[in-house]
């Protein structure tokens, strides 16, 4: 079983409701849902298009998949979610966008995001302790993406080789797509079919748990935590910095 921390909100929430749709699975109910019909595109070749997201369930990753460390018990991490969401405070952006993310599509923010970034690093920090280290396997794996020496030293360090100033915040709506035909047609409906929930503000005022039961099942919702603290994230992140010992060392 594998564990994540996601940028995430309630089953009741509208960009939740639109991102499930759009992958065509609830990770709340652990069902599939029919996608939307789009312009251009078949049934089959959407649903295509977006089996790997759909896996993973629609988030935004703050705390890459990992097993947990042999000395933590997923009572400790939901225990530690309980205690972070109670530090930290909501924190607005200034909206969402579908864009290109390299070869896939993903909502990402208008502009850049200092909370969200904050925010993101401090999910790091604060859950590293319940992450056991990749195996051979898995770094192999992740180092077949070309990675910076940079971003294969977070990987080592961090299981991740987009955290701190690598991270980009996305919601991933697409598989690699190298068909630019497939790219425009799913970026153009994608953009009517979040049109709602774009090019507005938005609190952000939760975060959630997603567990995989085996691997390669899909991710499932575990429990979403709503922020009721105080504390900023860029200001939550100025006080995690140091806290874990491979940066202390």
């Amino acid at each position: 079983m594998r564990y994540a921390i996601y940028f995430a909100a309630s089953a009741e929430d509208r960009l939740m409701q639109l991102g499930n749709a759009w992958l065509g699975r609830d990770p709340f109910a652990a069902r599939d849902l029919p996608q939307p019909a789009l312009d251009g595109l078949d049934a089959e070749r959407f649903h295509a298009l977006t089996g790997n997201p759909r896996r993973y369930g629609f988030h935004g990753t703050l705390k890459a998949p990992f097993h947990l460390h042999h000395d933590k018990t997923e009572a400790g991490l939901v225990a530690a979610s309980k205690e972070f969401a109670s530090l930290v405070a909501p924190f607005e952006i200034q909206g969402l966008a579908v864009n290109r993310l390299g070869k896939f599509l993903a909502l990402t923010p208008d502009q850049h995001e200092p909370e969200l970034s904050a925010f993101a690093a401090t999910c790091v920090r604060h859950f590293e302790t319940f992450r056991a280290p990749l195996s051979e396997t898995d770094l192999l794996r992740r180092r077949q993406s070309n990675l910076t020496p940079r971003q294969d030293a977070y990987l080592v360090d961090w299981g991740y080789p987009y955290v701190f100033d690598e991270f980009r915040f996305h919601m991933t709506l697409s598989n690699k797509l190298e068909d630019d035909r497939d790219a425009e047609l799913l970026a153009a409906n994608a953009k009517s079919h979040f049109n709602s929930v774009t090019g507005c503000p938005r609190t952000c005022n939760s975060f959630a748990l997603y567990f995989e039961p085996e691997r390669g099942a899909p991710f499932e919702v575990h429990s979403v935590f709503e922020l009721t603290g105080d504390i900023a994230p860029v200001e939550a992140e100025s006080r995690s910095v140091g806290v874990t010992s491979k940066e202390t060392a």
